[in-house]
């Protein structure tokens, strides 16, 4: 019998007065009788408009209508047919802006709870089951990855699967890229991370960390070495700043630095952790996408009295998560919107001590759709704050265009690869994920892992190593 409740079954969550001091993660997560119930909203649609909404192809109607009928291991299974990330992607995938904007559900409600549904799953799975092995036949031919964060994993499982020899090159000292530098503890735990992980180990994926390369290796010496295919998945770490006055002030950070030291390195579990880190009293960050929003909820858990998202627009183009949005302003973050940065203060001795900014308001569309802001006349005004945290974007690293002849690569950094396959400028190798767009979400990086995967495939069998 179809559920025709107009709205999600409510997921629980940790109240905000108690999860904006700790980082243990904000959603608890459907039971088994609740993901029955929103289960059974799904009317089945023949056509599976859901589907179209989804970068990696998960067979959502199918997997949901076992997850109704109480056979969640078989719901896991489909799921891992074309996704084998299903507890990251049911966490931090923007479903309300991909599969769940096609559901006909939400034409006169609230659309399927499809990424609630597929962290259930994925969860189930893990907590009552051992992975399987899988038979797969093996080959002698060997494919780099470089990277392990979203692209890289999803395109090593997909050519691990196909029987390829796969090797990560990862440049920090654990695996997982932005899944453990940049989103926080409260929104991805990170021991999750680690057995999604470990579930590729399982196909054979090997990782090899503290390797930088364009520094430990080049890509022609990766080549050298007998590699007959290299995809780059090396993601955007390169913080974009400002340019303003005072970015070099003591307390001024990079949000890709805070949430590193903090998510990464631990310094939430200080002294645990030997990983101090600087939140001071008042917190200016400045942005308006998922990564402010994580900046700003870590601030305040760390202790800081108010915590600011400055940002140049208004709320409607805010270009975080609406549920972000929501859990942020939930847990006492202040939105200071249509407002823009023009100078860090410092005291003497070079610490911050404010912000300068002014009032904005909005005028005719840019190129990116959105109406520009535009300073209003004798709106200046200073922020009490004494710590900043830029938040506007960051840049791929340019180590591997700068090591590597031929390859053919954006002004702003990004490598030229072509957008159904990953193909870039030199025979063999590939790139996919933020070094290709600049920062963008995990599920659209783990979507072009999956389109490189099946080109690497097409062109090693065209070259005769399979």
């Amino acid at each position: 019998m179809p559920n025709m409740s107009p709205y999600k079954v409510k997921i629980p969550e940790q109240p905000p007065e108690i999860r904006n001091k700790n980082f243990l993660e904000v959603s608890l997560g459907y039971t088994c009788e609740m993901a029955k119930e929103e289960a059974q909203r799904c009317l089945q649609c023949k056509t599976k408009p859901c589907m179209a909404g989804c970068p990696v192809n998960v067979k959502i109607p199918d997997f949901i209508l076992h997850i109704a009928c109480g056979e969640f291991e078989k719901a896991y299974e489909i799921i891992n047919e074309t996704n084998r990330l299903p507890a990251i992607c049911g966490r931090v995938c923007p479903q309300e802006s991909q599969c769940e904007k096609f559901c006909v559900r939400g034409v006169k409600g609230e659309p399927v709870g499809i990424g609630r549904l597929e962290r259930f799953a994925a969860d189930w799975y893990m907590s009552n089951r051992s992975p399987k092995a899988e038979n797969i036949h093996r080959t002698q031919t060997k494919v780099a990855v470089i990277g392990s964060g979203p692209a890289g994993l999803t395109c090593a499982g997909d050519l691990a699967g196909m029987g390829y020899d796969v090797t990560i090159f990862e440049a920090f000292h654990t695996p997982g890229g932005v899944l453990m530098y940049g989103i926080p503890e409260f929104r991805l735990p990170k021991d999750l991370v680690q057995k999604e992980i470990e579930n590729l180990k399982q196909l054979g994926v090997k990782i090899n960390t503290n390797m930088v390369i364009g520094k430990v290796f080049s890509l022609e010496e990766l080549q050298q070495e007998g590699y007959q295919a290299i995809f780059i998945g090396s993601g955007a770490g390169l913080p974009n700043f400002m340019g303003i006055p005072g970015e070099n002030l003591n307390g001024v950070y990079s949000s890709n630095e805070f949430l590193t030291r903090i998510n990464l390195m631990k310094a939430y579990r200080f002294p645990q952790y030997d990983t101090p880190v600087r939140v001071g009293r008042n917190v200016a960050v400045i942005g308006g996408g998922n990564v402010a929003m994580d900046a700003a909820r870590s601030a305040k858990r760390l202790g800081a009295e108010k915590v600011y998202i400055v940002y140049r627009r208004s709320e409607k183009e805010l270009p975080a998560r609406l549920e972000e949005v929501h859990h942020a302003r939930e847990e006492g973050i202040i939105f200071k919107l249509l407002t823009n940065p023009t100078q860090i203060l410092g005291t003497e001795d070079g610490w911050v001590q404010g912000m300068e900014c002014v009032e904005m308001e909005l005028g005719e569309p840019d190129k990116s759709g959105r109406r520009r802001p535009i300073e209003k006349k004798n709106s200046k005004h200073v922020l009490d704050v004494d710590i900043v945290i830029i938040a506007i974007g960051q840049s791929p690293n340019p180590l591997i265009k700068s090591t590597t002849q031929n390859l053919d690569t954006y002004d702003w950094g990004g490598i030229i690869a072509e957008e159904a396959t990953g193909a870039t400028s030199i025979p063999g190798i590939y790139a996919g994920g933020d070094a290709v767009t600049g920062a963008a979400t995990v599920i659209l990086a783990m979507g072009s892992g999956k389109n490189a995967a099946k080109a690497i495939d097409q062109y090693l069998k065209r070259q005769g190593y399979y």
